[in-house]
């Protein structure tokens, strides 16, 4: 059996993939979720051809803009509020930056919301990286105690959903990102009436 690893990408491959990926925000940042390939390719400065080398379809591409997105506008706010001495306002700035994110390229979301890309692995990343500031936040008292993790990722998504409410450029998601922090403290905190039910994994397509 062969275990040859596959050969690195060569430096043209790597600046087209970041040409590509770079292009595609700003055509549907411009132009909107049904964005045309060939413009994004075109703005890339490459061929309809290379760009499906690359991505050998529309998905491939919105998985890689996601990616980008999360890597460049959100990750290293994770770590700033990992390192913030209140945890939660690390926790407040990095809901903020993700919604903040999520509102400059809606136009992505909704696209990646309608090729059937918006998965629980897609958002892995994001939540994954979550969990420390919550537990810091509760072992410091800020955060109560009975929110688990699968609340936070509904509590997520309730809040991407009012970007679709809105001019999502007016920032009045903000409203809402204060509204939740108000309700993830445990001063005056009801108990919660149920266990969080199993989150459904919904079929793509």
């Amino acid at each position: 059996m062969r275990t040859d690893s596959p050969k690195p990408l060569r430096a043209d491959a790597v600046r087209n993939i970041e040409k590509i990926v770079r292009a595609a925000r700003d055509v549907y940042a411009e132009l909107g979720p049904d964005a045309p390939l060939d413009e994004i390719a075109r703005r890339a400065g490459v061929g309809i051809a290379t760009l499906f080398r690359r991505f050998p379809d529309k998905a491939a591409l919105l998985r890689a803009v996601l990616d980008q997105q999360f890597t460049q506008d959100v990750l290293p706010v994770i770590d700033r509020g990992l390192a913030d001495e209140d945890p939660r306002r690390g926790l407040t700035v990095v809901l903020e930056a993700a919604l903040a994110s999520a509102a400059d390229e809606h136009h992505v979301l909704t696209a990646a919301r309608n090729a059937g890309v918006l998965s629980a692995e897609v958002s892995a990343r994001f939540f994954d990286a979550l969990d420390p500031l919550v537990a810091r936040g509760q072992q410091a008292g800020v955060i109560r105690g009975d929110l688990v993790p699968d609340d936070l990722k509904r509590i997520m998504s309730m809040l991407v959903s009012v970007l679709w409410t809105m001019e999502p450029a007016e920032e009045g998601w903000r409203r809402y990102v204060a509204l939740v922090m108000d309700g993830l403290s445990p001063a005056a905190a009801s108990p919660l009436p149920h266990p969080a039910p199993p989150l459904l994994r919904r079929p793509q397509g």
